[in-house]
């Protein structure tokens, strides 16, 4: 339903424009209680706020850990998917995520690719087929003062190899 909404709104919208928007009113992502405040034109930047406020606060007053987790988490896997194209195949394979800090605060996080992490990640994937690749993000205040760490994996393949090592390993299981 996503990718539908997104071929069409391109006909009038800018992917910076879509990506932020497109976020922000959708369910999913208004759930987790964070807010897209700047996406970069070629989407190699996106920053994110998450507000404490009465839907995320836990017991002790502070934003829960669980809306850390969920506003980080389809970030970088999204923001890949837009600049890497219809060509690749993009998934998170894990997480993991140390909470240094209570949160009592508004905290801010910002997921950043280089054009040479890009180009790197398309040789790597041109040459190996597919890759994992491990990105770092802290979670902090506008001061710099980090509440959370979070190390993401993400698994990038060409789509043809992807399909054909699906159906081979669904041939395995038959």
């Amino acid at each position: 339903m996503y990718q539908q909404a997104t071929k069409f709104l391109r006909l009038f919208f800018s992917d910076s424009l879509i990506f932020k928007y497109g976020f922000n009113i959708s369910p999913m992502y208004r759930r987790t209680t964070g807010k897209i405040i700047f996406v970069s034109d070629d989407l190699h930047q996106i920053d994110i706020i998450i507000p404490i406020s009465i839907k995320n606060r836990n017991y002790v007053g502070s934003i829960f850990g669980g809306s850390l987790f969920a506003a980080t988490d389809p970030i970088f896997m999204i923001q890949l998917l837009h600049i890497l194209g219809k060509d690749y195949v993009v998934w998170d394979k894990a997480t993991t995520i140390q909470y240094k800090r209570p949160a009592f605060t508004d905290v801010l996080a910002s997921f950043q690719f280089t054009s040479d992490e890009i180009a790197l990640i398309k040789k790597d994937v041109e040459i190996k087929k597919e890759i994992e690749i491990v990105k770092d993000l802290n979670i902090a205040d506008k001061n710099g003062l980090v509440f959370t760490a979070l190390t993401k994996t993400i698994y990038i393949a060409k789509k043809d190899f992807y399909s054909a090592k699906k159906k081979q390993q669904q041939k395995a299981y038959v």
